[in-house]
């Protein structure tokens, strides 16, 4: 399956071997327990909290998607909270993006330093500080929200060197957009709830690693934790999979658009978007990953301006979370994101594009006046 396109493999992605009179992907499973043999007990599945052919299939898809084995969860944070959980002891430094995801940073100043972990913030466009003596360094590229992205494997190199381990966040890339386990990381982790199942209906995360001692931890962790997703979760995630690599293309193609918009307006600053050829981060983006998300960021100068595009705006829905269907935006300070009152993270849908654009521009027009 490796060797086929993206569309292709994400149609064909865990789909279970075809057999007559049988579905395509089969319908999710609704058990808890199995029967056991009498006398030796579990078969192949015994309790849904350690093991289900529901939940197994997706990993199975994801996994083939990330280029390694997969564990599914019930939500992103609980991914990668089970992640730094397992990996991580008293006494260890982590790593952590100062500009990535704002739970992720609070789950460490609070849980972690209480249980006697070193947090290290760095922002994801560096500089990086000699790493000597971290446990385990966190990226997130490209970041959320502000877009920064790093060099995957350059900073792999280097944490490998100073004996760390390397995570990257690939919520906002998805593993159509890059494969951070390719590029040199022994971890992938990711909330699915975004772009990779894209239909805002759905919570989901997912940790990826091809060293199965590394990976085998996480899954203790999650039996032990029981943060697993639920069967009918798993099977509309699996299901929407196979369209990603059209929704990905159509939202690529809509934040190229509106971008090309935004800066061309005075009114509008402070325009991210990683395939804008003046973009910071343009040129590690073009290297590193084969498609860029639709994710965009921008500057309206107010909280109050914010308010009135939403407002204004037709098709943009006000909602946090990114990456589905639906054209969405949010404020992020209202979230806790260190950033300015204006601050928009804009998430492109897979509405026709000329149609998106109109919208937006007739939106900032109207929250001018």
């Amino acid at each position: 399956m490796s060797s086929f396109s993206d569309g292709t493999r994400s149609v064909h992605a865990g789909l279970p071997a075809p057999q007559v009179g049988e579905p395509f992907l089969p319908g999710p499973v609704f058990a808890a327990p199995y029967h056991l043999d009498p006398a030796t007990g579990p078969g192949t599945h015994g309790y849904a909290r350690t093991e289900h052919p529901t939940r197994e299939l997706l990993e199975s898809a994801i996994g083939a998607l990330e280029g390694a084995p997969a564990l599914a969860f019930s939500s992103g944070q609980a991914a990668i909270t089970a992640l730094l959980l397992a990996v991580l002891r008293t006494g260890d430094t982590v790593a952590l993006p100062a500009d990535g995801y704002f739970t992720v940073r609070a789950f460490a100043e609070s849980t972690l330093r209480e249980l006697g972990v070193k947090v290290l913030l760095i922002p994801t466009a560096g500089p990086y500080p000699d790493l000597t003596g971290v446990r385990l360094v966190l990226l997130e590229t490209p970041a959320n929200p502000g877009l920064d992205v790093v060099d995957v494997r350059a900073v792999s190199a280097r944490a490998h060197e100073a004996g760390a381990l390397v995570a990257v966040d690939n919520t906002t890339a998805t593993p159509l957009g890059q494969n951070p386990l390719a590029l040199g990381a022994d971890f992938v982790v990711a909330s699915g709830t975004k772009a990779l199942t894209g239909h805002s209906d759905v919570l989901l995360g997912y940790v990826a690693s091809g060293d199965a001692e590394l990976l085998g931890r996480v899954e203790t962790w999650r039996k032990q934790t029981g943060a697993v997703p639920g069967a009918f979760d798993c099977w509309l995630a699996h299901r929407s999979i196979a369209t990603l690599d059209l929704r990905l293309a159509r939202q690529s193609a809509n934040a190229a658009a509106v971008t090309a918009l935004l800066v061309s307006r005075p009114d509008v600053t402070g325009v991210r978007w990683p395939g804008l050829d003046s973009d910071p981060s343009y040129a590690v983006a073009s290297a590193q990953m084969r498609r860029i998300p639709g994710v965009v960021s921008f500057d309206l100068g107010s909280a109050e301006r914010v308010a009135a595009f939403l407002e204004a705006a037709q098709l943009v829905f006000a909602a946090t979370s990114f990456g589905g269907v639906h054209t969405t935006a949010d404020r992020r300070a209202q979230w806790g994101d260190d950033t300015a009152p204006g601050f928009v993270r804009f998430s492109c849908g897979i509405e026709d594009t000329e149609d998106l654009v109109a919208d937006v521009a007739a939106a900032l027009d109207a929250s001018l006046s």
